[in-house]
């Protein structure tokens, strides 16, 4: 399938290229095994001398034709499908990364990435320095140290709704000889693609907007090809010499820039730690993506339909959404992600904490789930849900006050979620 299509057109007609006789429809294979004649050929698989399938902890069949589709959104190279976001964010750093490394990421990103970069990497020996996005790129380089491998950001931050200034970071990166990794779950391919602004690598729970109906887990990591790993041999050592645990495959050498990244973590973080999107998964993601360019359109007049009443009213603290004019990232917003932003909106209610969550124990419509990005519109209350494991401290640091609510605008009609809210807030009387 072409890139040169309209990201509408390959949300539905995008990965898998039915040929003569076969399903209209992605097929589903529910195999963890698939047949050879002889052992060579197996042998030749093994020793990544042919392509094909083998075992559904490295690749499968209905995963890689999901995995192509998000490639095409994003114009990337390559794309690795995984279990979770999570999964694909540990990979995205790990496949750079080694015990003694170091790599900087933005604070404000979502709490779970945060204690996995911040704490579970840190026990495998692998450090991160987190910055504020919003600094000048001389502070957030004095972050940087001889050791430092990628720099690590998010499109929109979950919950926070901060737009992270794709260019500033990218030319950072690249000064630093490092590639620029951002998650991109929350603006989906559909109102920003990162590479087209510099970032070189990204990832992507697709359990949020992708799928979309809270039916299935999984991520994406998304290769550029553009970061050249053979100018710094000795700062990508996985990439750029032979791996002993695959053969002594150098895999810059055996499958270039384009494919060196997403070969390596296919072959050897998969081999290794099998975090794999089931086909199942894949099948339901494959089904939210074909409407994602609708459902995208919609959650952001939801979005922006929502926040211009919450900033009407007295009883709401404050408003953050980034199509809203006058917003702090409005103007970023605006270069970055034209066509809309996403269906989150953060704000505060008046009477701090307590107050919010009363209420959110008072909507009808919105939900109070851990979920977010949803065709069902929802609401969480961050700093005792999803980044409560944070200190005071750093809850401040990530944008998150104790008074903040996170609502994910749904796709349903906009008039019946403001009446919502507004009686919502009318029970607070």
């Amino acid at each position: 399938m072409t890139k040169k299509l309209n990201s509408g057109t390959l949300c539905v007609q995008g990965g898998w290229q039915p040929k003569k006789g076969e399903s209209r429809v992605l097929p589903i294979y529910q195999s963890t095994t698939f047949k050879y004649e002889t052992s060579e050929q197996m042998a030749r698989l093994f020793d990544l001398e042919d392509s094909g399938y083998f075992y559904s902890r490295l690749q499968n069949p209905t995963v890689d034709a999901v995995g192509a589709k998000i490639n095409a959104l994003e114009g990337g190279v390559g794309a690795v499908m995984t279990s979770s976001g999570q999964a694909a964010n540990f990979y995205a750093i790990l496949n750079i990364c080694q015990s003694g490394d170091h790599f900087v990421s933005a604070t404000t990103i979502y709490g779970g990435t945060y204690n996995l970069f911040a704490v579970t990497m840190k026990k495998m020996g692998i450090e991160v320095t987190f910055v504020d996005a919003d600094a000048p790129a001389e502070e957030i380089e004095k972050a940087f140290r001889p050791n430092t491998k990628a720099l690590f950001g998010e499109t929109i931050s979950n919950p926070g709704a901060a737009v992270l200034d794709l260019e500033k970071f990218a030319t950072i990166a690249h000064k630093n000889g490092v590639p620029f990794i951002v998650d991109n779950t929350f603006a989906t391919p559909i109102n920003c693609r990162p590479i087209e602004w510099g970032a070189d690598i990204v990832t992507h729970s697709t359990t949020k907007y992708m799928d979309g109906h809270a039916s299935a887990v999984g991520g994406v990591i998304v290769d550029s090809g553009k970061f050249d790993w053979t100018k710094y041999p000795d700062k990508f050592p996985g990439l750029c010499t032979p791996d002993d645990s695959y053969h002594g495959v150098t895999y810059t050498e055996r499958f270039g820039l384009e494919g060196a990244f997403i070969t390596k973590a296919t072959a050897q973080l998969m081999r290794d730690f099998g975090a794999i999107q089931s086909p199942q998964n894949a099948f339901l993601l494959n089904l939210g993506l074909e409407s994602l360019h609708v459902r995208m359109a919609r959650h952001c007049e939801n979005g922006l339909a929502v926040a211009k009443f919450l900033k009407s009213d007295d009883r709401i603290a404050w408003v953050t959404y980034p199509s809203l004019e006058g917003d702090k990232y409005y103007d970023l917003a605006q270069k970055y992600m034209p066509q809309g932003t996403c269906g989150v909106v953060s704000f505060g209610v008046k009477g701090g904490r307590e107050m919010a969550e009363r209420f959110m124990g008072n909507l009808k419509i919105a939900a109070i789930e851990t979920h977010v990005a949803d065709a069902r519109t929802c609401c969480l209350h961050p700093a005792s849900a999803t980044h409560r494991q944070m200190n005071e401290d750093e809850l401040v640091a990530a944008g998150i006050s104790g008074d903040l609510v996170r609502l994910s605008c749904g796709i349903e009609n906009a008039d019946d979620l403001i009446e919502d809210i507004k009686q919502a807030l009318d029970a607070l009387n």
